[in-house]
């Protein structure tokens, strides 16, 4: 890519929209002390995972930027499912490189970045599957439904992490699926508003009746004590998971490990904020100070739970 195409991909609010919510994370992305080819792996990545999750909430840019790129037809631009199957005939073309390649600006930022780490489709096919299953599933019966869920939607992320930084294992592995579906789980606390105003619920069917909450509770202006407990032992399941995956952060050594200790650190202040509010999330998401963050990360690299 030249200077000129890659100033204006840059430029394109298909890239720069998307690439911009990297700051709302509970977590960091790409944090500027990690060699630059990580950084560039790591933020095509998010624009993918990003890119993905948009299509299958319905939050692209308006216009139809990404609609167009991807080849979808003006009058299929509001179809999720039909814009998700050109996004994986797009990520296919990475894997299995046309003449003229992929056509996302996104997916050609991210192209070099699996070529450069050898990284494998399943992990961009997973994240797929998880949008379009956002799109016939909304409600999810037992917490290993959820499991379920998570594996597809968040894990992925997590491998593909590891594989960048060449420090996959099997056991790595498993302590980074904790932390990610710890990490799911937090935001789906925090979002419990937001969802259901997209007619979703992740929080397990099971739990609702076991704490004796119903969707008129959640769709209330204010978190009553029901609701209140339920959150509160849905946090303490998360709290579990990054607690689980927690030693994966001293497995590792140099930057890498302050990027993970900075993932289960924000995860941690996330789930701070969540307690220090009491658990009510139904009047908005309680959002982590950076203050808290660092404080939270910097427990992490110090091992303390």
């Amino acid at each position: 890519m030249t200077e000129a195409e890659e100033k204006q991909e840059r430029t394109d609010p298909a890239v720069r929209d998307t690439l911009g919510k990297a700051a709302g994370e509970n977590f960091p992305v790409a944090p500027f002390f990690l060699p630059r080819a990580w950084r560039t792996g790591l933020m095509a990545v998010y624009g993918f995972a990003r890119l993905v999750d948009d299509i299958g909430d319905g939050d692209l840019t308006p216009g139809g930027a990404d609609a167009a790129h991807l080849g979808v037809p003006p009058d299929l631009a509001g179809d999720r499912l039909a814009l998700l199957d050109a996004l994986e005939a797009d990520l296919r073309r990475v894997f299995a490189p046309a003449e003229d390649g992929p056509r996302h600006p996104l997916l050609r930022r991210l192209a070099p970045t699996v070529h450069r780490h050898d990284l494998t489709p399943e992990p961009f096919l997973g994240l797929i599957a998880a949008n379009r299953q956002d799109q016939s599933i909304s409600r999810y019966e037992t917490y290993d439904d959820l499991l379920a869920y998570c594996e597809l939607s968040a894990n992925p992320v997590g491998r593909l992490v590891l594989a960048i930084t060449g420090t996959a294992t099997p056991e790595r592995i498993r302590r980074s699926d904790a932390v990610c579906t710890g990490l799911q789980i937090v935001e789906h606390l925090q979002d419990v508003t937001e969802d259901l105003g997209r007619d979703r619920v992740y929080l397990p069917a099971e739990d609702l009746k076991r704490f004796h909450v119903d969707e008129r509770d959640l769709a209330a202006s204010t978190t009553g004590a029901s609701v209140r407990a339920l959150i509160a032992f849905e946090a303490e399941r998360a709290r579990g998971l990054l607690d689980e995956g927690t030693p994966l952060v001293g497995s590792v050594h140099g930057r890498l490990r302050l990027l993970l200790a900075g993932f289960v650190g924000g995860g941690r202040a996330a789930l701070h904020a969540i307690t220090e509010a009491t658990y009510d999330v139904l009047p908005g998401p309680p959002k982590p100070t950076r203050r808290r963050l660092l404080r939270e990360a910097a427990a992490t690299l110090r091992g303390e739970g």
